[in-house]
């Protein structure tokens, strides 16, 4: 993951963007990018953008960011990865555009000097950026489909600031820290909060699979570029002309999604549990051609020899696939020593985090800069037991509430 930053003082009597305010802003997220930090100020000082890199893919300088188009009319900061670049790159190039970095951001770039925005039809992959235009004098903030890179944005009436975390923006002595008693009270409903909403009244997050421009009026209306429910209500209600078995289709489908989320100029390991999700994910991977396989799987210490240990199944897997295995195991005095730091690397307070925050420092310490996880498994094909349960409660108990 990578961190972006920026500032655009858009009304007229607003100050000018100020250099150690977004310095400010960009270094708090120095774990996010560890690799490089970069930033850009216009000539009139209306605009600051910064950068904190982790380097996936095209590790040379040349696809630092901020990234300029060639005639520095046009600039971007991108989180994320597009698993199709390079063919985008191909017919970029077949266009006769010219491209000086093998980098996805470059592609970006070009991409938007293309089409604007009605480019997201072409993307697929995870992201979060956002592009200043000095042509039409206004900024894009994007986000990919499901909203799994984060993008936050504090509009104040005269100054937009936004970053990759709310923390970072608070960074700034002009973002208002008012509590936000929606952010709060959702997340006492549901363990997390929930978007749009965050913590704090005037920072918002842009919606999954919205694009919203801010220009010399200000933050406009969100627009969507997509949407997971429609793509579901189309998808049933079109004819199926595949008849293969659905296990073949889902599986076809599963090893697709995989081989893109391969792509990186880096090793890719894998979070490796006991589970069903992470196995197969493994095997996958190596049905992708994927030669070494580093993974990971974290066991605590006094679940040792008792049923809720992990380790020996994972161990089981990972020799099945042949993969370079590491166990981590996590003692109650790491525990307790690392809970401040969990803390404070939360963004934004949740009930979840504590396992990803140990198997993340695993992989960092084998040199990991890219893992695959089962994450989100259980939810796509109905593993926890809610996912039955919750169908019956519903309807035993909306008899109930249709009783007079």
């Amino acid at each position: 993951m990578c961190g972006v930053a920026g500032i655009f003082a858009y009304h007229y009597a607003a100050l000018d963007c100020d250099r150690d305010e977004l310095r400010a802003i960009r270094d708090y997220m120095t774990a996010r990018g560890p690799d490089a930090s970069g930033e850009w100020f216009s000539p009139d000082a209306r605009v600051a953008l910064g950068h904190r890199r982790l380097s996936v893919i095209d590790l040379s300088s040349r696809a630092s960011q901020p990234m300029l188009s060639a005639d520095r009319q046009v600039a971007i900061v991108f989180n994320g990865e597009i698993y199709n670049y390079r063919e985008i790159r191909q017919r970029l190039v077949e266009a006769g555009r010219d491209l000086d970095s093998d980098s996805d951001t470059e592609v970006l770039l070009q991409l938007y000097l293309e089409l604007g925005d009605q480019m997201f039809a072409e993307l697929r992959g995870m992201y979060a950026f956002a592009i200043w235009d000095g042509r039409r004098r206004a900024v894009l903030l994007a986000r990919d489909p499901y909203g799994i890179k984060p993008l936050y944005y504090a509009d104040d009436g005269w100054t937009l600031r936004f970053a990759s975390q709310v923390k970072a923006l608070l960074c700034s002595p002009s973002v208002s820290r008012i509590p936000e008693p929606a952010g709060i009270v959702g997340f006492y409903l549901f363990g997390s909060v929930p978007e749009p909403y965050t913590n704090f009244q005037e920072i918002r997050a842009v919606p999954a699979g919205h694009y919203l421009w801010v220009d010399s009026m200000g933050s406009r209306r969100a627009a969507e570029h997509f949407s997971v429910s429609k793509e579901w209500e189309s998808a049933a209600g079109s004819p199926h002309f595949d008849d293969r078995p659905l296990a073949d289709r889902i599986r076809a489908a599963l090893l697709d999604s995989v081989k893109h989320h391969l792509v990186a100029d880096v090793p890719v390991g894998a979070f490796l549990s006991a589970g069903i999700d992470s196995g197969a994910l493994v095997g996958l991977m190596r049905d992708a051609g994927q030669d070494k396989i580093k993974t990971v799987t974290l066991s605590f210490e006094e679940f040792s020899g008792t049923h809720d240990d992990e380790a020996p199944l994972a161990a089981m897997v990972a020799k099945q696939y042949d993969t370079e295995h590491f166990n981590r195991v996590v003692t109650e005095s790491e525990f307790l020593d690392d809970l401040p730091r969990i803390l404070d690397a939360m963004d934004q307070p949740s009930i979840d985090g504590i396992n990803s925050w140990f198997v993340s420092k695993a992989a960092r310490e084998l040199g990991l800069k890219v893992a695959l996880s089962g994450v989100g498994g259980d939810e796509l094909f109905g593993g926890y037991p809610s996912f039955s349960d919750i169908p019956r409660w519903v309807t035993r108990l909306g008899r109930i509430s249709r009783t007079p």
